[in-house]
């Protein structure tokens, strides 16, 4: 070391004197001087500054005098901190795609793009397409698939021959004929050629320029010269710094600080300044980082936040630089203590390393950048000299430039870098992922070249990401996907780089353990044994390996090597042998296993991730010739027979113990076979070979006999047993069968003892996904098996190793199964039996499609389904198969989901049942009795027979070395098994009188059985069944004959009669001489008819006494939705009952005071009329003319949409979803009651019991929040937080029903009789409009009932008003900024919110607005409401009147005369302008529909005259606020309507107009200016939309007071619209009539007066706002899902930090996009709650309503708490999908839209959420959940 640094300073010094006007001159050298001495001049300090400066630097030396060819126009340098591509976007050179045929898209997707994927078109999965080419082109009816990229560097394969099953037709990326001709000649050499015995790593001069490429521009030589020697130097210097960079970040900090300098360096002058980097990974929170940073650097936490940021974006960060080593050893272990990677390096190699990074970013934006119009030339530039061997160009290297990579031959840039990847962080990993796979779409070549060298150190880096890296999601490993992938490029790397045959060795050397130095053995020792303890079996990393295998083996051309080369089989074969027989399991006999190891999980990960390989290394085989095909048949055998029968010293016993033969005597005849005890020795799930082997065998259609004669074999037997004999090949199969006993004895419950790891690997091997990799595989052995040896042989050593010999040669007692075990061991005999005598698919190699449609039908034979249960219940590879789709809408009918809760399903088409086989291997046993019985009801159908049969079909096997398999039905053996069967159940019935377990499940398999051997070898099964005698002397069909009428088995009877018949048609005498004539009497009744018919009387029984519980309940309960005529108006003198109190159940009358539940919640629903939106004026002139039908918009046209509707759903092009401006919305106070009633007392007790659980369940996140005064009802759990007095007064005053003009003379004379009431006058508001202080929720003289003396009765209902006015107070108070109205100052009188407009006005307005676009034809508003919601009305109008009764208590009509004629004042102008009372506020200033509830509260009986006189008020304030409107808007933008349609109703607007404006010449001119530009059909249209809602919400208001008054009059014609309906209900004078209404004239005169004379006209700002008058709507999110995705950056983009959130929220009010559950957006003031809660409180108060779009779910919150809500969104099979897990495009779902809409109309968030949080005790916070 001291020699080299003597050496160092003195080369340093010396290029420092060199001619210093040279080093100005040449850029390149400029840029070297400046590079090297960079970290020493900026003091290690890597500043914004910095990077810049090294950007300027490297562009300089990269173009030198040429820059105008790259940069536009006007720019004769780069902007500071700007790179060549952004400045090139900005002017729009990559707007304009570049159209060449034959050119792949190559569009490299960024983290959080959407990708699509098309099933149909592509070749494989990994093929995708970007947003654009999949717009462009048509993939209707396929099936797409659509996600986000996790990560950049995908590109899309638009364009590219390789990646489609046939052109797509892009515009943009046309097919080329020649592209895909030059593919398939270059695969078809590689065949051919032998490979070179060392391959030839292609070098940049190996590789053409792209051919015909039309936009080729002259490059001048010396432009190409300084390019090449920039980009080569940039690359050397970033190679050069990663020399000395550590390979592990983990646990990597230097024990000592010797050790800490003799760390390899860059730095010659060995500068002792160090500085500590902590590296990012995937297990470690942000609040970890930034609580463990906080504590050890001293930073505050907003600091700390921002490095963990950095960390997280970056991938590392510096976090301390200083020359004190020791302190900043020490906090780099407390780093390590929580296993965070952390590094301490010599500040010159960390400062280097981060130029390294700009230069790297730097190459990136060359690859996106041109020059001029070539988009190539760069990237070709770059390539070659990626693959250059290094060049010793840095100062200062370390070592010599001639570097060898041990196993590399002349290695260049790119090998190294490839190598080195692992040494970088996550920012400039992905920027170079990015960069290779820019240069893979350049031209074939280069994808090959970077291939090949890929190829060529694979095995290195498999190494780091196995073993050391520690971001393994962006190691350079999986960059292969993007290369193995490739037909044409896989083939050549197999065959040239022998890539395969490395993979398997890496493979067995990984799992043998043979790692040192953090590298894989290579090549492995053969010998090693393996060990499922070791550290390669708990990675979870070795799954991406063998996927890689995978892929490689899956490409076709490779496929075909496979196939034609043997040394492929042979070393695959030696891989999967050491995977042989791993993790055996012994049974547990005696006591239970102490320790359960999970180390079978491993196991089972591995095993079946080799046997997908192993599935297609066979299938490979399909291509192959027969003697190919024989040929590895004989290798696999071979090594199977040397792994289980060769005897060495080192086999492992318990793996393969040793094979021992012995002779057992069945029948008669003597078997030689293997003698195994499943009970005592050890058994593996794992058999790899045989797995293989099974895959071989299954080429039928090779291996039929014409095509093995031509190689010399008889048949498939002679092939089998040419080379071992039959003792060998029963070994073989001897394993499979091991494990079927196995399972049989586990699922019998004879293995108990080994604990649960025995049932996990059960459930793994048969499980529906995976069976058909190990378990079908073990059956399909045994069933070659029949083939191949002898069925009796096979057949008996089935019986041996089940332990069932004796038990079917008549022994019942078995010595070690006791009867339970017994007969589930047959059960579970004959359940194997069946499968492999009649399972067909895999001996007849039935096509796929096929086998498809046979899943599905059995799928769905057991009932309808969704899409995911169905595919849980098939396996994977046939789920992923592009024919699944189109086969599922062949078998079956969609039913698409209608309701909310509801979603798709399918259901098998009713042709298709005929296909279902009840005993389908597939099924278990509960299924296959459900299926029989919808097989036999379907057939009792059709056939009209009592008792159906099921006759099995052919097996039909044509062709093929399995045309052999049926002829086991003519096995005596077979017909033995069967006798014994159905004789020892039958002797067992009669000795005990019972049926033995499992009786029906046997008899029912044996059944089958016969039926089956009948139906194929009828002659001679019938001729065993008649002559083979057993046991007393008894045949098969002796015991049939007995079965036939055995009384405990009735329901077999048809079967074992179809049987007999057909036995009888060959043995026609033998039968008969047996069979039973039965005496007719017994025939008469089956007894399970008796049985029905009781069970039928008794349930009818049953049904009559529950009818008549149920009308005395009815009795005493009322029904909630009544109608309202049994009102009380007709009151009988007994105590009227209102149900009972949900607490103490008593009945609820006027002896004991009660009241409803309600909730009362602060508001901003209603919306006001946006002032300068031109489109919501448009709106109003369009709208519908009748609000109380259903809307035309909640028509569906189906579920999922239809491709028409989905072509046409344009991209939405507004930022905020065309949602309703938040700035417009009203705050006020809703009221609303969950129909539930409560006594007061027992309300007083419920509430302290909800305190009582408070304070129990301390940790608890409670659904009610107690100084918020919320309760949960104890019935419905909804939230409440008042009780509202349920009115049982006497009826309402009579309506006076005089004239109008008559009731205003009537009301003078009795003002003017009256004496003046100074009290009451002093309790008006000072500002003179009219209102009342003690109607205020703040009113500073209200006393709550403890401190009023009063009447027992109305104190009760005094403690009721209470509850409404804390929790009034409560929110009047904190909502003061929300609110426009003039208010005297908190504490004095009328302070808050005014209750009859803001909470009686405001919950009837929100009653009616959620009604809009609602009805039915004959009703009216008043009728959607509900009995409770008037009730509700009711309440809180008493609640009114109680509050004017408090403030005169002494007057005996507690003040309604006094208010009565104060309202009358204030809205007849003759009297509000008189001497003795002040009404200086101008009516028109005040909302009408305030003093309409005021009326109703105090003086219902004028309600109909005060409503003429409030309707015209608000007609004369719609023409103010339209002036105001209309004043600002343009005509020509508005629709153009036809003749006026309601003249009738308005008779002359202008006149009109004019006459409410003639006071203020400002205003009159502007309306005249509106007059002329909108014409009057418009006006008028305004004019209805504007005032309709009023009339609604008054006739609402009246059916309350008086729900007898106010029908719909029979008469009335319903087609009128709705506004000529409700002005006849309400009997309101039109507009039209008013030439002929004096008094009406004089009203309106006295009121527009006074308001053209206030100041309020003087400015124009008119102080009237017109309300939203058209259906309530939130956000509009686009009908399908993925069309978010398309211009994301424009729709969402986060306003306040100005990203595209990873997981972005869309809140539903005001369209905004916020960050959900992010760490940019923060609330730090407010308990660290996220911009949700944030926005929340800005748009629409106490309420949020947020569409996650990433999780696909809803959002909503309430007051800090929250809950998540199911998706508007379906996928095509009508299923939700949670976090776009299966990645299925999305549709929007009406019903469930409509729902959502509902649930906020209604108000009812909080009660959402208040239930969810109920039904849960959550104490992490809902967020959890």
């Amino acid at each position: 070391m001291s020699g080299l640094s003597s050496f160092f300073p003195a080369k340093f010094l010396g290029s420092m004197h060199s001619n210093p006007r040279e080093r100005q001159t040449d850029p390149l050298s400029r840029l070297r001087f400046t590079l090297e001495t960079m970290p020493g001049s900026r003091k290690y300090n890597f500043t914004p500054a910095t990077r810049a400066e090294i950007l300027a630097e490297l562009y300089d030396a990269f173009w030198g005098p040429y820059a105008h060819l790259f940069l536009p126009n006007s720019n004769s340098s780069l902007p500071l901190h700007a790179t060549l591509s952004e400045v090139q976007a900005s002017v729009g050179h990559s707007k304009e795609p570049q159209v060449v045929p034959g050119r792949p898209c190559g569009h490299i997707f960024k983290k959080g793009e959407s990708c699509f994927r098309c099933k149909d078109c592509a070749l494989d999965d990994s093929c995708v397409l970007c947003a654009r080419c999949f717009d462009a082109t048509d993939h209707a009816d396929h099936n797409v698939s659509f996600f986000i990229a996790q990560q950049s560097g995908g590109c899309c394969d638009c364009g590219d021959v390789e990646a489609w099953r046939h052109p797509i037709d892009c515009p943009y990326h046309p097919y080329s004929q020649e592209n895909a001709d030059y593919i398939s000649s270059f695969e078809t050499k590689t065949l051919l050629n032998t490979p070179r015995a060392h391959a030839k790593t292609l070098t940049g001069q190996d590789i053409p320029p792209v051919k015909n490429y039309p936009f080729r521009v002259h490059v001048p030589s010396e432009l190409r010269e300084s390019i090449s020697r920039t980009v080569g130097y940039a690359i050397d210097f970033v190679l050069d710094t990663l020399d000395s960079s550590p390979d592990e970040t983990f646990l990597a900090t230097p024990p000592s600080e010797a050790a800490l300098r003799l760390q390899p360096t860059g730095d010659p002058l060995m500068h002792d300044q160090f500085a500590i980097i902590v590296w990012n990974d995937d297990k470690h929170s942000f609040d970890e980082v930034i609580e463990l940073l906080h504590d050890i650097t001293n930073r505050s936490r907003e600091e700390a936040s921002q490095i963990a940021d950095r960390i997280d974006e970056q991938g590392r960060d510096i976090i301390e630089m200083s020359g004190n080593s020791s302190r900043l050893l020490d906090m780099a272990r407390a780093i390590a203590q929580i296993d965070l990677g952390v590094t301490v390096r010599r500040a010159f190699d960390t400062f280097r390393e981060q130029v390294s990074a700009v230069i790297i970013e730097w190459l990136l934006d060359l690859t996106r950048s041109r020059l001029s119009t070539d988009a190539l030339v760069l990237r070709e530039l770059l390539t070659s000299e990626l693959l250059s061997p290094r060049k010793n160009s840095s100062l200062l290297s370390a070592k010599d430039p001639s570097r060898v990579l041990p196993d590399v031959h002349d290695p260049t840039r790119l090998d190294w870098l490839f190598l080195y990847h692992a040494r970088l962080w996550k920012k400039p990993r992905l920027n170079l992922k990015e960069i290779y796979a820019s240069l893979l779409t350049v031209s074939h070549e280069h994808k090959l070249a970077i291939a090949s060298h890929f190829a060529g150190i694979y095995h290195r880096i498999i190494d780091a990401y196995l073993l050391t890296d520690r971001e393994a999601e962006t190691s350079i490993k999986y960059f292969a996907l993007q290369l193995f992938t490739v037909p044409s490029v896989s083939l050549y790397i197999v065959r040239h780089h022998n890539i395969v045959s490395r993979l398997l060795a890496i493979i067995s050397a990984f799992f043998t353990n043979q790692i040192a130095d953090k590298r894989i053995a290579f090549p492995p020792n053969p010998d090693a044994e393996i060990d499922v303890d070791t550290f390669p079996f708990k990675s979870k990393r070795f799954m991406p390996v063998f996927s890689d295998l995978r892929y490689l083996c899956h490409n076709e051309p490779v496929q075909e090597l496979i196939a034609h080369n043997r040394e492929f089989i042979t070393q695959f074969a030696q891989t999967c042998q050491i995977f042989m027989c791993i993790n055996p399991n012994k049974r547990a006999a005696s006591s239970h296993v102490e320790y359960e190891t999970d180390a079978w999980i491993s196991v089972f990960n591995v095993t079946l991730s080799l046997s997908r390989v192993i599935k297609i290394y066979g299938e490979a085989y399909s291509k192959a010739a027969v003697g190919e095909l024989v040929a590895a048949i004989h290798t696999v055998l071979h090594h199977i027979l040397r792994c289980i029968t060769v005897v060495d010293d080192r086999r492992d016993l318990a793996r393969f113990p040793p094979v021992a033969f012995h002779e057992v005597v069945y029948g008669e005849t003597t078997y030689k076979i293997i003698n195994f005890d499943v009970m005592d020795g050890s058994i593996s799930f794992h058999h790899s070979l045989q797995w293989l082997l099974a895959e071989l065998l299954k080429h039928v259609d090779v291996l039929d006999e014409a095509s093995l004669r031509s190689a010399g074999y008889e048949g498939l037997r002679d092939v089998c047993l040419r080379h071992v004999n039959e003792e060998a090949l029963l070994t073989v199969i001897d394993y499979p069968l091991r494990v079927l006993a196995m399972i049989a004895q586990i699922r019998t419950g004879l293995w108990v003892r080994n604990g649960f790891a025995i049932r996990g690997q059960l459930l793994h091997y048969r499980d529906f996904m995976l069976r058909e990799l190990c378990y079908d595989q073990d059956l399909f052995i045994l069933q070659t098996a029949l083939v191949v040896l002898d069925p009796n042989t096979v057949i008996v050593s089935m019986l041996d190793r089940f332990q069932l010999l004796g038990y079917f040669s008549g022994a019942t007692l078995h010595p070690s199964y006791d009867t339970s075990h017994l007969s589930g061991m047959v059960e579970e005999f004959f359940y194997v039996l069946i499968t492999i005598l009649t399972e067909t698919a895999s001996a007849s190699k039935m096509p796929l499609p096929t086998a498809v449609r046979r899943e599905i039908v059995h799928a769905l034979a057991v009932g309808p389904c969704s899409f995911t249960d169905l595919v849980k219940r098939v396996a994977e590879r046939m789920v992923d198969d592009v024919c699944f789709e189109r086969v599922l809408r062949e078998v079956a009918t969609f039913k698409a989901p209608e309701s909310t809760a509801d979603f798709g399903t399918y259901e098998l088409k009713d042709e298709a049942f005929d296909e279902v086989n009840p005993f389908f291997y597939h099924y278990t046993r509960n299924k296959r009795e459900e299926v029989e019985i919808v097989l036999r009801t379907r057939l009792k159908r059709k056939l009209g027979i009592q008792d159906p049969v099921i006759v099995p079909q052919r097996l039909n096997i044509t062709k093929g070395p399995f045309v052999s398999l049926t002829s086991a039905f003519e096995s005596e053996v077979l017909v033995q098994i069967f006798f014994y069967g159905i004789y020892n159940i039958l002797t067992l019935t009669d000795a005990t009188g019972a049926a033995p377990p499992s009786a029906e499940a046997i008899l029912d398999q044996i059944l089958h059985l016969v039926m089956v051997s009948i139906v194929e070898r009828p002659e001679s099964f019938a001729s065993l069944a008649a002559h083979k005698v057993y046991e007393e002397g008894q045949n098969l069909v002796d015991t049939l004959c007995t079965f036939e009428y055995h009384e405990k088995y009735p329901t077999y009877r048809a079967r074992v009669r179809w049987i007999l018949d057909h036995i009888a048609e060959h043995q026609h005498s033998e039968v008969e001489r047996r069979r039973r004539r039965p005496d007719p009497q017994y025939e008469t009744e089956d007894p399970n008819e008796a049985k029905k018919r009781a069970a039928k009387a008794r349930q009818e029984a049953i049904m009559r006494q529950m009818k008549a519980q149920q009308a005395k309940v009815a009795f005493n309960f009322e029904d909630i939705d009544d109608d309202e005529e049994d009102d009380m108006n007709d009151a009988p003198d007994a105590p009227v009952s209102y149900g009972t109190c949900i607490v103490c159940q008593e009945e609820l009358n006027n002896s004991k005071s009660f009241g409803s539940l309600g909730f009362v919640q602060p508001s901003r629903q209603l919306r006001k009329h946006p002032d300068g939106y031109q489109s919501y004026t448009n709106e109003a002139m369009t709208c519908l003319d009748t609000l109380d039908r259903s809307s035309a918009a909640s028509l569906d046209t189906g579920f999922p949409p239809p491709a028409t509707e989905v072509k046409n759903a344009k991209r939405l092009h507004s930022t905020n979803f065309d949602a309703f401006p938040p700035q417009f919305t009203r705050f006020g106070l809703h009221a609303s009651i969950c129909s539930h009633m409560m006594h007061l007392d027992c309300f007083t007790v419920y509430s302290a019991s909800i305190r009582q659980r408070h304070r129990n369940q301390a940790t608890r996140n409670h659904p009610e929040s107690i100084p918020r005064k919320e309760y949960i009802c104890p019935l419905c759990k909804s939230l409440g937080n008042v009780i509202l007095p349920v009115v049982i007064a006497t009826p309402p005053p009579e309506l006076n029903n005089l004239a109008f003009p008559d009731w205003v003379r009537a009301a003078g004379i009795s003002i003017l009789k009256s004496k003046p009431d100074p009290m009451l006058e002093s309790l008006q508001f000072r500002t003179g409009s009219g209102e009342f202080v003690f109607w205020t929720a703040q009113d500073s003289a209200y006393q709550s009932h403890l401190r009023v003396a009063d009447r027992p009765d109305s104190a009760e209902l005094h403690k009721m008003v209470d509850t409404v006015m804390v929790v009034a107070k409560n929110i009047s108070q904190q909502s003061r900024h929300l609110r426009e109205r003039t208010e005297p100052e908190p504490g004095e009188r009328g302070a808050g919110m005014y209750l009859p407009e803001e909470l009686v006005g405001y919950t009837v307005s929100s009653l009616e607005i959620a009604l809009r676009g609602q009805g039915l034809s004959g009703k009216t508003v008043a009728d959607m409401i509900t009995d409770p919601q008037y009730r509700m009305i009711r309440g809180l109008l008493t609640c009114l009147t109680k509050l004017v009764s408090l403030n005169f208590k002494f007057r005996p009509d507690e003040g309604r005369e006094g208010v009565r004629q104060a309202i009358i004042k204030r809205l007849l102008p003759e009297w509000s302008r008189t001497s003795f009372t002040s009404f200086s506020h101008p009516l028109l200033l005040r909302d009408p529909f305030a003093i309409l509830v005021e009326t109703a509260a105090v003086a219902p009986d004028m309600l109909k005259h005060i409503l003429v006189l409030t309707y015209y008020a608000h007609l004369a304030r719609t023409v103010i606020g339209l002036v105001y409107v209309l004043n600002k808007s343009r005509s020509s933008a508005t629709p153009a309507l036809g003749a006026r349609r309601y003249e009738d109703l308005f008779g002359d607007t202008r006149m009109f107009f004019m006459s409410v404006v003639r006071h203020s010449p400002i205003f009159e001119q502007a309306a005249e200016g509106v007059l002329l530009s909108f014409g009057e059909s418009r006006i008028e249209q305004l004019l209805y939309a504007f005032s309709l809602p009023f009339l609604r919400r008054a006739l609402i208001l009246c059916r309350a007071t008086y729900p007898n008054a106010f029908t719909t009059p029979p008469d009335l014609d319903d087609s009128l619209c709705e506004y000529r309906r409700l002005i006849k209900i309400l009997d309101i004078p039109p507009l039209a009539q008013l030439p002929t209404q004096d008094t009406i004239q004089n009203a309106l005169s006295g009121w527009c007066a006074h308001y053209g004379h206030s100041h309020a006209a003087s400015q124009l700002n008119c102080g009237v706002m017109l309300e939203y008058p058209s259906i309530y709507r939130l956000a509009r999110l686009p009908l399908v899902l993925d069309h978010l995705y398309l211009d994301q950056d424009k729709m969402m983009t986060c306003p306040r930090c100005k990203t595209v959130p990873l997981d972005a929220a869309i809140c539903l009010f005001c369209g905004t996009t916020v960050c959900f559950q992010s760490h940019c957006c923060m609330d730090m003031d407010n308990g660290w709650r996220g911009e949700c809660n944030m926005h929340t409180r800005e748009c629409s108060g106490p309420i949020g309503l947020y569409f996650l779009v990433k999780r696909c779910s809803l959002l909503y919150l309430y007051a800090n708490n929250g809950a998540f809500g199911q998706s508007p969104y379906l996928d095509v099979h009508g299923e939700v999908d949670v976090s776009m897990r299966r990645g299925r495009r999305q549709y929007l779902h009406r019903a469930r839209w409509e729902e959502v809409h509902k649930i906020w109309l209604s108000h009812g968030i909080p009660t959402l959420i208040a239930r969810r949080l109920e039904g849960t005790v959550d104490s992490g916070g809902w967020e959890t959940l």
